[in-house]
């Protein structure tokens, strides 16, 4: 996004934006029924006392989510699109609505704690200089999503992750620089990225490093939004001391697979060239979309033979 059209965006922001509004939570839906419920009611408790506004941008869902948003939800935004424009889209409708200090991007499956957002948004104020955090998010297992807390993807490390060697080696940081192994899950961190499925997002950063990428459909936006933050100067922060639990694929992925699992393929082929093609060899960047290719079909043909 170049400077016009930042800075046109940054005025629309400025004057739609009420004094007292906090924190704009934005959420994409997209079948996800039986998980709006929890997610929307656990609210209240994990701002505590932060005035904030709700963004629903519903991706053309045919589970009767609308429907039950606005019978049961009558106060919140409610965004509804045609089609399903995909993950990125769909979020970027929500922050052009957006009026609050802090956005909190949400999925529909996953439950903050109790002060969890709170929690969050009081890291933010007192760290200027922290563009992006993260809560540790737990499966409903209670076990850790290893993905809410990234390295930067580079060849290296999103192989040593594909080939399981991170696994293997979980503190040796020649192979862990995916999902940082080698870090204590309980402790703050600095990172290159976090999930988002939970991410709190200064708006001040917003104003330099504009929307998310819509060349991404659906996966890597994320990690793509937090690289742009930490060339603009800024940090980005992993901080266990907020939880949320996220069930994961519940929502879009899960309603088809087959298309998830093409989108997150293509997504780390788009991010890859974007970001990082220019530094390797013509060789190379050829080796790597065969291996993004090659990964692809396995990955369908193992989902078509198991499911």
């Amino acid at each position: 996004m170049d400077g016009m059209a930042l800075a046109y965006l940054e005025n629309i922001w400025l004057d739609l934006r009420p004094k007292n509004m906090k924190a704009s939570v934005c959420i994409v839906n997209l079948n996800a029924k039986k998980h709006l419920d929890l997610c929307l009611s656990s609210l209240p408790e994990a701002l505590d006392d932060v005035p904030y506004e709700t963004i629903v941008v519903d991706n053309h869902s045919i589970d009767g989510s609308v429907e039950y948003l606005e019978e049961c939800y009558p106060g919140i935004h409610i965004l509804k699109h045609k089609r399903n424009e995909g993950y990125t889209r769909a979020i970027n409708a929500a922050l052009k609505m957006a009026k609050g200090d802090f956005i909190v991007v949400l999925n529909p499956d996953a439950v903050p704690d109790p002060d969890s957002l709170i929690t969050l948004i009081r890291f933010l104020e007192k760290n200027l200089e922290i563009g992006i955090c993260g809560p540790k998010v737990v499966n409903e297992n209670g076990s850790f999503q290893k993905s809410c807390r990234r390295g930067i993807a580079r060849p290296a490390a999103v192989f040593s992750y594909f080939l399981g060697l991170a696994k293997l080696y979980p503190t040796d940081t020649r192979f862990t620089g995916y999902h940082l192994n080698h870090l204590d899950e309980n402790e703050i961190n600095e990172v290159d990225g976090i999930s988002g499925s939970c991410m709190v997002i200064r708006r001040e950063l917003m104003y330099q490093v504009g929307l998310f990428d819509e060349r991404f459909f659906a996966y890597q936006e994320d990690s793509d939004y937090c690289l742009r933050t930490k060339e603009k100067g800024w940090k980005v922060f992993y901080n266990p001391e907020s939880l949320v639990t996220h069930t994961g694929g519940a929502g879009g992925s899960g309603t088809f697979p087959m298309r998830s699992i093409f989108e997150w393929h293509r997504s780390y082929y788009k991010y890859y060239y974007k970001h990082f093609s220019g530094d390797y060899p013509a060789i190379f960047n050829i080796f790597y979309s065969i291996f993004m290719v090659g990964k692809l079909l396995f990955a369908e043909v193992k989902y078509v033979l198991i499911r």
